[in-house]
């Protein structure tokens, strides 16, 4: 974007803040949110004309332009050492449009997200935070009412999430029931027996037992191969193979399976009119960025979109940062700054000594350096299952060819969430990849795999699955964006920056790295100040959940 193609933007006044943000991504968005809690002058940019940057939901347009626009470098002409240069964040676009007769007159009523597929557990710290801070006056949610566990066959096995969905499942034998029921029954137990004394003797699972690894807990307790894969996989959700001893990644200790059955168990039922364990917020994901956005300019924090920033600021005696030159022209001076993971430091100043401590560099989140995460998106005219509004589908590793390391994750959407026209869906995937061709075989097998889903879906279940010839899926087809993302971790420094979308379900970690960068920028302020609202369960009434 040229100065020529900004509106006429009048002077920012004043010129000097306590902290600028460029990008409103969610995790810009909470430090946002949370500086200006604490009484910080903030100014928060963003050169898109949309709030949520990486984490927004976006029309069918606006989604494809992001996508090319942010698959190649771009630099300003300025300065070398102080203008802002973007990064590469995506490769390997591939967008087709299989029925534009059908979906041209509607490509503007989706709500895309970007970073697909998320959702929120109930009880997890997203919500908390939502509610503590009051953006959840801000956000309407709906339940993701059902999970499945697929195969590259087109089959669907239900992941129950409560007693009464187990004794109902008629995918699970008599013998299947009974077993996930005594070790639901054993993992309550222990989870009652760390709050409370009374609790039933026997119950706690042993210390050596919560050190060893989680799928070898599972064999100990003499669980069959399906249901070690739905609990592994749709409610630990694990992203690596657990049983291959050769990936040798994110193995699980049994005390974090724990921990993670643990959330999924506090979430089904803490809402009144949640169907599970799960919730989508209606119109996407950006709804959440742009709630902290409000949150903040309540509390005085100044937005302006449309507006890069061409350059950045050096004080010439230290060689630290000292502000930011707009497109506009305007020099704007801050304390602090913290950018989008889609722009790189200028060289001069990302060696400049910090003062808050000394250790000058710190990253704010463990991913590792080479993994990517290989996305997708489809709209489709049908369902994965007959009746299915908004579900979710794990593929585990090597359910759909021998060489797949990580586990599939799909999230479908329909239309009573607001994100596209009715009688249509969207279907978001994604999966950990160390490459991008591994990144794409996961793809196209997970994209092979939905399609025999839908068009056995549209045979009614028939046991016959019809030819995957293009000709033949196009009606259900509508469109499709596969692209592979980069991870970034965000870094605190002299300048500090938020981390990219990570590859996981929910926020939880994006939400800490949030919180350990506000923290270190602001040592002595707490994330989000405690209100005189007493916490109990009438809080939750503060969160809009529709049936």
């Amino acid at each position: 974007m040229t100065t020529s193609d900004l509106p006429p933007y009048p002077p920012i006044d004043p010129t000097t803040f306590d902290l600028i943000i460029i990008g409103t991504g969610l995790p810009a968005s909470l430090i946002s949110a949370a500086s200006s809690a604490a009484g910080k002058s903030v100014l928060h940019l963003d050169p898109n004309p949309f709030y949520g940057s990486l984490f927004s939901s976006l029309s069918v347009p606006d989604l494809s332009s992001f996508l090319n626009s942010h698959s190649a470098p771009l630099s300003n002409t300025h300065d070398e050492n102080l203008t802002l240069t973007t990064r590469p964040l995506f490769s390997d676009v591939e967008i087709s449009n299989f029925a534009p007769e059908i979906l041209d007159q509607h490509l503007r009523k989706f709500n895309l997200d970007l970073s697909g597929p998320r959702v929120l557990f109930c009880a997890d710290k997203s919500i908390d935070l939502m509610l503590k801070s009051g953006a959840s006056q801000y956000v309407e949610f709906k339940s993701v009412g059902a999970s499945f566990v697929g195969d590259g066959d087109g089959k669907l096995w239900s992941v129950p999430d409560a007693r009464a969905a187990i004794f109902k499942d008629k995918t699970l034998s008599l013998l299947e029931k009974n077993q996930l029921m005594r070790f639901f029954k054993l993992v309550q137990g222990h989870l009652s027996n760390n709050e409370s004394e009374e609790s039933e003797k026997g119950a706690k699972i042993s210390t050596e037992d919560l050190e060893s690894l989680f799928v070898d807990f599972l064999t100990k307790m003499k669980l069959p191969p399906k249901i070690k894969s739905i609990i592994l996989y749709a409610i630990a959700m694990a992203d690596y193979d657990q049983e291959n001893m050769e990936v040798r990644k994110g193995l699980l200790k049994t005390k974090d399976g724990i921990e993670r059955l643990a959330l999924y168990i506090a979430s089904v039922g803490r809402f009144q009119n949640a169907l599970g364990a799960l919730i989508y917020p209606i119109y996407g994901q950006g709804e959440l960025a742009q709630a902290f956005c409000r949150r903040a300019a309540v509390k005085g924090c100044l937005y302006v979109l449309r507006m890069p920033v061409i350059s950045l600021l050096k004080d010439e005696d230290s060689g630290s940062y000292k502000g930011v030159r707009l497109a506009s022209g305007q020099d704007i001076f801050s304390q602090k700054l913290v950018l989008d993971p889609s722009f790189t430091v200028p060289g001069s100043l990302a060696s400049a000594p910090c003062e808050q401590t000394q250790d000058s560099f710190q990253v704010l989140s463990l991913i590792d350096d080479k993994v990517k995460v290989a996305r997708g998106i489809c709209i489709t005219k049908s369902s994965l299952k007959p009746d299915i509004s908004n579900c979710l589908v794990f593929f585990p590793p090597r359910s759909l060819f021998p060489e797949q390391v990580t586990s599939i994750r799909v999230l479908q959407l329909s239309s009573n969430l607001a994100v596209c026209p009715s009688g249509m869906f969207v279907l978001y995937f994604s999966a950990l990849c160390d490459e991008v061709n591994q990144g794409k075989k996961l793809l196209h097998a997970a994209l092979n795999a939905l399609l025999k889903l839908l068009v056995s879906g549209n045979a009614e279940n028939s046991s016959t699955v019809q030819s995957e010839d293009t000709e033949h899926v196009e009606p259900t087809l509508l469109w499709s964006a596969l692209y592979i993302q980069e991870l970034t971790k965000g870094q605190f420094e002299s300048v500090s920056s938020t981390p990219m979308p990570d590859g996981n379900l929910n926020y939880n970690d994006l939400l800490d790295a949030s919180e350990k960068l506000f923290q270190n920028m602001y040592p002595n302020e707490e994330f989000f100040p405690e209100t005189s609202e007493p916490e109990n369960s009438e809080e939750d009434a503060g969160l809009t959940l529709e049936i």
